[in-house]
């Protein structure tokens, strides 16, 4: 007998349980804002409409399906299944977070607060999840495959990610490397890092490496199986250069790093606890992931 599926729900905290956390009580918390120049009305009000459209998409799934349930700081140790749908209830950044540990399951995403988030990612109202929920388990759901980048380090280690990879110095100081490009050239350089991103992160941190420079490569669309790259603030100097700087990667085309620091940092859409690290001697090809994101449409 087939398994029923199973609904994950994956969220974040929010801003004001944070602030609870850190400050001790709502009082605290109210004091705080103020002499920040605002109001604990506006943090109570993004709960609620969080803490809403959570009550909404958990009572949305069916009763004789299986669930779970993931903190945004958790995903790293949770194990999906195949047969999940998963249901991300946040802003937009929060689907980029959870894409790097799900495989083929459909991604869902719930705009817990509809104007104040892009909704790129979350598309959906939390009041549509039970009709979004029919149309995927009839196959009936229109579903948009986004391309993820791959970093892999030379001892098998990977990781993978939905807007962007940075490699680099853990406080973004100067970070010394050999950087191999496709076609074969080589350039030993020193700069704050590097930036790889796919069409998904087009809009976001490579959309701001982009602007103003004279060298900066079209951003592929959010489909595109595509890669823009970007190295940060290259420093030329007698033994670095500033010639190799930004580029596209086409499938099966890869960038490769070897590292002449004591260690460079990997991570991918802003998740620096979950990353790599590569020490000298050691090198990391960044290229298009096999893994496609599945964002239900």
């Amino acid at each position: 007998m087939a398994l029923a599926p199973r609904a994950v729900v994956v969220h974040r905290r929010s801003e004001l349980d944070e602030l609870v956390d850190r400050h001790g009580t709502r009082g605290q918390v109210e004091f705080f804002l103020r002499t920040r120049g605002r109001t604990l009305a506006e943090v109570q009000e993004r709960h609620d409409a969080l803490a809403d459209a959570l009550a909404r998409t958990r009572t949305a799934i069916p009763v004789d399906w299986r669930r779970g349930e993931v903190e945004r700081a958790d995903l790293h140790r949770f194990a999906f299944e195949p047969e999940d749908v998963v249901l991300v209830v946040g802003p937009d950044g929060l689907v980029a977070n959870t894409a790097k540990y799900v495989g083929g399951q459909p991604v869902v995403g719930v705009d817990p607060e509809p104007g104040r988030n892009p909704g790129v990612l979350v598309r959906h109202r939390a009041a549509a999840v039970p009709a979004v929920l029919a149309a995927v388990v009839a196959g009936r759901a229109r579903v948009e495959q986004r391309a993820l980048v791959r970093a892999r380090l030379d001892d098998g280690t990977r990781l993978d990610a939905l807007n962007e990879v940075f490699v680099g110095h853990r406080s973004h100081q100067s970070a010394r490397y050999r950087l191999r490009v496709p076609g074969g050239a080589v350039e030993r350089q020193s700069s704050s890092g590097l930036v790889v991103a796919t069409g998904t992160g087009a809009t976001g941190w490579a959309a701001s490496l982009a602007r103003g420079r004279a060298d900066a490569p079209p951003l592929p669309a959010p489909g595109a199986p595509v890669l823009a790259w970007f190295v940060r603030e290259a420093w030329p100097s007698p033994t670095t250069g500033a010639g190799l700087t930004a580029g596209l990667l086409e499938p099966g085309a890869g960038l490769e790093i070897a590292v002449e620091s004591d260690e460079l940092v990997v991570f991918g859409d802003g998740l620096e606890a979950d990353r790599l690290t590569a020490t000298w001697g050691q090198s990391v090809t960044l290229d298009v992931s096999e893994r496609r994101l599945h964002l239900v449409l």
